[in-house]
């Protein structure tokens, strides 16, 4: 009698040296493009938070964050047209107001 289940394929393993390897090869291209886009951002919009207007400067700069204004953190375009520079009150406010919003759409939604 023959099996009727389909035939798997053989699994290729990789050693954990060659995926620790390639994990944190990733994590080095994922933090250095984050970082590459903030500098950018920074350098184009200068040390300004576009909501409220407070001036950064090199001491307390790490509290100017990049805000991506359609929403998708990926979409980095090299002008900075996608990128706002908030500080993080303000940022945090542009996302609350956000939530805000899908809550109040999927209320009249009901």
């Amino acid at each position: 009698m023959k099996d009727d289940k389909p035939k798997r394929g053989r699994r290729t393993r990789i050693r954990k040296e060659e995926l620790d390897a390639v994990v944190q090869r990733l994590r080095a291209d994922t933090a250095s493009s984050r970082e590459d886009y903030r500098e950018a951002s920074l350098r184009i919009h200068g040390l300004i938070c576009a909501k409220c207007g407070r001036e950064f400067d090199h001491s307390n700069r790490h509290l100017l964050t990049v805000h991506h204004r359609d929403g998708n953190h990926h979409n980095n375009p090299r002008d900075g047209s996608n990128w706002e520079n908030l500080c993080i009150d303000c940022h945090e406010d542009e996302h609350r107001r956000g939530l805000l919003a899908d809550y109040l759409v999927g209320e009249k939604d009901d």
